[in-house]
């Protein structure tokens, strides 16, 4: 069953299909792992009884040969952001504790009805601020790779089942510890450890390819308006993408196969059908354009990372494809331009949140003024509450021209360098995902969450201002053996092309996946 846990979705699913392993076994063993890895803190709810349900139902399917596609049965986690009905939805908060909605999220009533089975809801900074899973109300995440728990796991096609050594006395000290990335730190690490196949995460700046990177992950960011937000809490509305994080690019394809497309309930939705597509094997990237613009190469970039991003650029010439530098100069002030433009819609969006129609709600009697101010101190955290004043304040109208109006004028400088690179004849711009393998725990909580938001998203927040798709790649594994990754962007609605090269480099680099040890799923 460890093989099965970390097979592709589609071999998973022909198994399935010929009755091979029931869905309830499969379910079985993903929540045994979830238990295994626990210690991570990677979920806030467990789903068991509800996957045990779906699992059980897709059992039915499966006997009267009705399977209702490559996704029935195969377990899948959620990010706790997403609404799910009668299942909490936290956002990992104090003050949606104890929100159950009454309706699901769009993507995950799409994967519902395609027969997925939801182990759970996964971890992440609170309301998605932030940028290493480390500012929960829930404690933080932590990452698989280099935390004692890999005792529990081999590397498959790399050390070929060899034990692998660990010092055991400093795996087990929580400084040493390494982050998983935020704000999707949880999902990452739920695909990551093989409890699930898939999961959801949400991208603002980053939050699931920057996971993604630090946890050895596919992360998939789709064009904006691709993939309908309806049930995604909101963050910064105008940027808020749904994200997928598998452990290849075929499986991030058939999940956002199964979940693309117009929603009447998401006004921002693009209109136009979305038509499902799959990759050739092989694929040729011989006489594809490959930009590398230069201001990505900022002065944080790790060695091993910048020598990772020279590697792979050779590869893909060796291979045919033509390598060009390019300029995008407004780069450098995309953080600055989305601090002040996040916390605006944070400030905008976070009002809702009164303790009177729902959320924690202070034990506060005195006036109604006061009420909201308690209830709002004691349900979010510092993190929140900053963003909150920072964005009433830029939206002061004393205030407005010099920071939201000026911010928005920069995003359009930011999307038309990315305009400009497309026009020049450029097919897909390679660059790094984060700027070195996973921080430390230690190390990250040194600096404010602001601060080292500004540092983690640097490569992965202009996407998002240009609402281009982008996917972050495992590629090789540093010398503290931790992942290294990089990250690929293409024009808008371009996601067969960009996936397209990122199954190349895929398949060339053969980064090693995680398995499950037999004697950890024993009863």
């Amino acid at each position: 069953m460890n093989n099965v846990l970390t097979s592709p979705i589609r071999r998973l699913s022909q198994k399935i299909a010929a009755g091979e392993i029931r869905p309830s076994e499969l379910a079985k063993a993903a929540l045994k792992a979830t238990s295994v890895v626990k210690p991570l803190n990677a979920f806030i709810t467990v789903t068991s009884e509800l996957a045990k349900q779906q699992a059980q139902e897709s059992d039915e399917r499966q006997k009267k040969n009705a399977l209702l596609g490559e996704l029935d049965g195969v377990p899948i986690a959620v990010k706790d952001n997403f609404c799910t009905k009668d299942q909490p939805t936290t956002c990992a908060s104090r003050m949606l504790a104890d929100f159950v909605p009454g309706y699901d999220a769009t993507v995950y009533k799409k994967l519902k009805d395609a027969g997925a089975v939801l182990i759970g809801k996964t971890n992440l900074d609170q309301f998605a601020m932030g940028a290493g899973t480390v500012d929960s109300y829930y404690g933080p995440s932590k990452n698989l790779w280099g935390s004692e728990l890999m005792k529990n796991y081999f590397l498959d096609d790399y050390f070929h089942d060899q034990e692998m050594q660990y010092d055991d006395e400093a795996l087990s000290k929580t400084e040493n510890w390494h982050i998983a990335g935020g704000s999707s730190g949880g999902s990452a690490i739920a695909v990551s450890t093989g409890t699930c196949f898939a999961a959801l995460g949400s991208d603002s700046g980053g939050s699931t390819r920057n996971p993604a990177s630090y946890c050895g992950i596919v992360g998939l960011k789709p064009t904006y308006g691709l993939v309908s937000r309806h049930g995604l809490i909101p963050l910064v509305n105008s940027m808020d993408v749904p994200g997928i994080l598998t452990r290849t690019v075929d499986d991030a394809i058939t999940v956002l196969n199964a979940i693309a497309g117009p929603d009447e309930s998401d006004s921002t939705s693009i209109k136009d059908p979305y038509i499902p597509f799959a990759l050739p094997s092989p694929v040729d990237v011989s006489g594809l354009r490959i930009g590398l613009p230069k201001e990505y190469r900022c002065s944080a970039l790790s060695e091993e990372v910048d020598s990772n991003w020279s590697e792979v650029s050779q590869l893909l010439q060796e291979a045919g494809a033509r390598v060009f530098p390019v300029s995008m100069p407004h780069t450098e002030y995309s953080i600055v331009c989305y601090s002040v433009l996040n916390q605006c819609e944070v400030a905008s969006n976070m009002a809702r949140y009164d303790g009177l129609e729902y959320g924690y709600r202070a034990d506060e009697n005195s006036s109604t003024e006061e009420l909201y101010a308690q209830s709002r101190s004691k349900g979010f955290n510092d993190v929140v509450r900053s963003r909150i004043l920072a964005g009433n304040y830029f939206l002061l109208t004393e205030n407005y021209e010099d920071y939201f109006v000026r911010a928005m004028k920069v995003r359009s400088l930011i999307a038309e360098d990315f305009e400009k690179v497309w026009h020049d004849g450029i097919d897909v711009i390679l660059t790094p995902t984060t700027l070195s393998d996973a921080p430390r725990y230690h190390d990250f909580i040194s600096a404010d969450n602001q601060s080292q938001c500004s540092v983690q998203d640097f490569c992965t927040q202009p996407a998002n201002m240009a609402g281009v798709p982008a996917v972050s790649i495992p590629i090789k594994l540093s010398k503290k053996g931790m992942p290294l990754s990089l990250q690929l962007m293409a024009p808008k609605l371009c996601e067969e092309r960009l996936l397209g090269v990122a199954k190349w480099i895929e398949d060339v680099v053969k980064f090693p996946r995680l398995v499950i040890k037999p004697e950890c799923l024993k009863d």
